[in-house]
């Protein structure tokens, strides 16, 4: 190795400690040994056996091309058919560690192998479906969906291809402006405008550093990757109902998760359910209320997915509460997050019982004309924003602005507030001593013995 090659290697590998290069650069040999080869280089083939089934064929090989174009001199060289081991640790480190023009560069690399100086909106669609699903495939074979389970949760491919057409929403043409789908996949893109759209659709690149640090066994224990995974996958409990089926998918989780603030990013807790807890106003707000920041989410009878997200417990009052942090969303037929305005702060609304206000819960717009409403005569609702939301600037989000209700489930966010821990950590008996003796003297056994150790088992 050169001068030249010597001091702009080891510049861009000094962005790491010198134990993480250590452990990047003997990857590289492990793939060699994989194939008990004296060489010091790996052709794209060589290279997906190395890899085996670690990850997918499609996603192994665009990250080849993302090696492949590495250049660890100063001077300018041609593409060579092999990959070595100092453009493999320059990837490695790039993609964790990477300043906005070299991701850029190495992500349109990655999503043509012609060495374009552009690329369609086409190839960044496809490229983004492979990478969507390329996260799920290995932090499926890794253990990492922490409680979620693809067969419990909606279509799996439907939910890669509509996020990927919501991170392709995100990429402007050169002159800022923002494209139809049909415009942008039809459209070129510069390498400019990607590097502009990573930093604009930051979970690209986490989802890169999740694909290229578990699908190359990489730096696994590092800190970044742990708060990588910690936004994306909450550690979901939903107790033993294995008939639940959620109505979202798992790109959506993911997509939604990162959206969230982010001590409500580690753990999803299912409170209510139509398919377990039936088709009632009363049961809804009996698991609903004093729960913490929560996600609604419901089918209309069309099929279309949506939801809010609110930020505090839910009270049944008869005024507005929450504050700029909550949201309303679709999921299908596309998905998307619709933020506050600053027009008013009609957050969200519970109310049963009153004859004077309306009865039912509502995220946004104003009484009667909700972004998104819940009638207390459970099964109706509606969306109605002409033409948005003044809340949140959200479109109509059912099919139709009067729906009907199919299915509605409601999730708790983050850490158990501190009053209902306390209620599960004390019971009547722990209060009395006394009473607890006089049981265990009359030889009877306290029924909520065990019940707590077993909830947290479930937790984990």
């Amino acid at each position: 190795m050169g001068n030249a090659e010597s001091s702009v290697f080891q510049k861009r590998m000094a962005r790491v400690p010198p134990a993480d290069q250590a452990e990047i650069q003997s990857g590289f040999e492990n793939l060699c040994q994989a194939k008990n080869s004296t060489k010091k280089s790996l052709g794209l083939a060589a290279f997906q056996d190395s890899i085996g089934s670690s990850l997918p064929s499609a996603m192994s090989n665009r990250i080849f091309h993302g090696i492949q174009s590495e250049n660890p001199t100063s001077k300018a060289s041609p593409a060579t058919p092999e990959i070595r081991r100092e453009q493999y640790a320059l990837f490695i480190v790039d993609i964790l560690r990477g300043t906005a023009d070299e991701k850029g560069a190495i992500t349109v690399h990655m999503m043509t192998s012609d060495n374009k100086e552009e690329v369609t909106g086409q190839e960044v669609q496809k490229f983004l479906e492979d990478l969507i699903w390329a996260v799920v495939y290995v932090l499926q074979r890794e253990n990492a969906l922490s409680g979620w389970s693809l067969e419990n949760t909606r279509d799996c491919k439907s939910g890669t291809l509509t996020l990927a057409a919501q991170l392709l929403s995100q990429l402007h043409s050169a002159g800022e402006q923002t494209l139809k789908e049909v415009e942008c996949l039809s459209s070129s893109f510069t390498q400019t405008s990607i590097t502009d759209w990573l930093y604009r659709a930051p979970i690209v690149s986490m989802f890169l550093r999740i694909v290229v640090t578990l699908g190359l066994s990489i730096m696994k224990e590092s800190t970044e990757h742990q708060l990588d995974l910690s936004s994306l996958v909450p550690k979901c409990k939903k107790g033993k109902k294995t008939s639940f089926c959620s109505l979202l998918d798992f790109p959506s989780v993911m997509f939604l998760n990162s959206h969230l603030p982010s001590e409500m990013q580690q753990r999803w807790r299912l409170l209510f359910s139509t398919q377990i807890h039936g088709e009632s106003f009363s049961q809804l707000c009996g698991h609903l209320v004093d729960q913490g920041p929560s996600l609604l989410v419901l089918r209309d009878s069309d099929g279309f997915i949506f939801g809010g997200f609110a930020s505090q417990s839910w009270e049944v009052k008869p005024q507005f509460k929450g504050d700029s942090r909550c949201f309303l969303f679709t999921v299908s037929p596309h998905l998307d997050i619709y933020t506050y305005t600053g027009y008013n702060d009609h957050y969200m609304y519970l109310n049963h019982g009153q004859q004077t206000m309306p009865n039912g819960l509502g995220m946004g717009g104003q009484h009667e004309y909700f972004g998104l409403w819940i009638d207390s005569n459970f099964g109706k609702g509606h969306s109605k924003a002409k033409p948005r939301c003044t809340t949140y600037n959200s479109p109509q989000l059912s099919a139709k602005e009067d729906f009907t209700i199919d299915t509605l489930e409601v999730w708790a966010l983050g850490e158990l507030p501190e009053h209902l821990q306390a209620k599960n950590k004390k019971s009547v008996l722990d209060a009395d001593p006394e009473a607890r003796a006089l049981l265990e003297m009359t030889g009877r056994v306290r029924q909520s013995d065990g019940l707590r150790d077993k909830e947290e088992d479930e937790e984990s």
